[in-house]
């Protein structure tokens, strides 16, 4: 007799299953409180082909092929049990497109991102240096042309040469302490005088044929022509007198200089640049001295200059010491002279360098330093002062001639120019030809 109701008997493994030890899954046995799908129909079993690397489960999965709880499930079996697995696109999967990659922390495929646009990077970091240099540049540019001070007027001078080829730069070397203290004027032994003077007077051609730098002895013997005041404006003739050069300076300053010049010679002069004692000195201290071969020692107690023979680098106070003198040279003035052709265009050499240019910690101090007691005239332009820097630098480097200009004789202590050959030498500068006239 059926002690069970509903007819059940008693067969344990009927009731609850046959057991681990039974062929089939216990997910596979009859229970009531779980309704099976019809069976599809059944098709030809085919392989599952995986793949190489089998991804891993995100979660718990019951139907787990090996280790499992017995055999595969029934195919018509569905637990309604999410395994937690992830195919597809998505932030873990392949898009189907084979761009999938082993993810980092949680073991699924994910999707790799587009390769860098080198290319595309280079030309934004080219064009943002670009930006910034022409930024600084331009900036540069606007700083360093405030500071000239173009305080010549070259209209104000009358009965002016013709133009030749090339251009003509007027450079003067003051003896103005303006702006230096009473311990800077002890220092580089400057004195004290009111007012200014030239110390040096130089023409430099630059032209196709290359620069050349032409002295122009302040002892020099010239005449004095007709001008016009550059203060009042009023007119005052010429009567022959003659003066040593650097009167015509002291008398009525850079126009007058300029008309002196120009009347004694019959070059035209494009550009007047001038620097004082203090300017030069910062200069060459901002660049860390000038490196000089000096070919034979002098001592002068009145410039402070006490030199050896050799090769040294001279700072502001020695530079100044060694352009300066006069006394302890043989041919005094035209020595000197020669020192101050040498020394300016060893110091254009070492300052218009790259290393200076593109150096701020140099550019700046450099700049600032001589632009601060550099006087020009009003159509003086950064682009034109560059040039002259240039040109001097072309001096040294082989390109060019220096020389002072053609004497003939002396007057009392003046020295007289050679007429013939100041007036071929003018000839080759207008004509922007190689000069070959000889000076002292």
């Amino acid at each position: 007799m059926n002690d069970w109701p509903d007819r059940r008997t008693g067969d344990r493994s009927e009731r609850y299953g046959r057991g681990s030890a039974s062929p089939q899954p216990e997910s596979a046995r009859a229970m009531p409180h779980i309704q099976r799908r019809p069976a599809p129909p059944q098709r030809p079993q085919v392989p599952p082909q995986r793949p190489q690397t089998p991804p891993q489960s995100h979660g718990y999965d019951d139907r787990h092929q090996d280790g499992g709880y017995g055999n595969s499930p029934d195919p018509g079996y569905d637990s309604g049990y999410n395994t937690g697995q992830v195919y597809g696109s998505g932030s873990g999967g392949s898009d189907g497109r084979g761009g999938g990659r082993r993810g980092g922390g949680d073991g699924g495929y994910v999707q790799g991102g587009p390769a860098p646009d080198w290319r595309r990077r280079i030309k934004l970091g080219a064009l943002t240096l670009v930006v910034v240099v022409l930024a600084v540049s331009i900036s540069t540019y606007f700083w360093a042309d405030s500071k000239l001070k173009r305080e010549v007027d070259l209209a104000k001078v009358i009965e002016r040469p013709e133009s030749g080829d090339g251009t003509n730069y007027l450079i003067v070397g003051s003896d103005s302490r303006e702006g230096m203290s009473d311990e800077e004027k002890k220092r580089l032994r400057t004195g004290s005088a009111e007012g200014k003077r030239t110390d040096s007077m130089m023409i430099l051609h630059d032209g196709s044929s290359g620069p050349t730098l032409i002295s122009l002895p302040r002892d020099s013997n010239v005449e004095i022509p007709s001008f016009k005041g550059s203060e009042s404006g009023k007119m005052f003739q010429g009567t022959g007198r003659q003066v040593k050069l650097n009167a015509a300076y002291a008398e009525d300053g850079p126009e007058l200089l300029v008309r002196t010049v120009e009347f004694n010679t019959g070059l035209r002069i494009d550009h007047y640049v001038e620097i004082g004692f203090g300017g030069f000195a910062k200069i060459v201290d901002a660049i860390g001295g000038v490196e000089l071969d000096i070919p034979k020692a002098f001592k002068d107690k009145k410039s402070g200059a006490d030199f050896q023979a050799g090769k040294q680098t001279l700072n502001g106070e020695q530079s100044l010491a060694f352009v300066r003198t006069r006394y302890a040279l043989p041919g005094s003035d035209l020595d000197r002279t020669k020192n101050q052709q040498k020394f300016l265009a060893a110091l254009a050499s070492q300052t218009a360098t790259p290393s200076t240019i593109i150096n701020p910690f140099k550019l700046y101090p450099t700049l600032g330093a001589g632009l601060d007691t550099l006087i020009v005239d009003k159509d003086m332009s950064l682009w034109s002062l560059a040039n002259m820097f240039f040109a001097m630098k072309g001096v040294t480097g082989g390109e060019g001639t220096s020389m002072n200009m053609p004497i003939s004789g002396t007057t009392g202590s003046n020295l007289v120019w050679d007429k013939a050959k100041v007036k071929q030498l003018v000839q080759q500068l207008n004509n922007d030809e190689k000069v070959t006239v000889k000076g002292n």
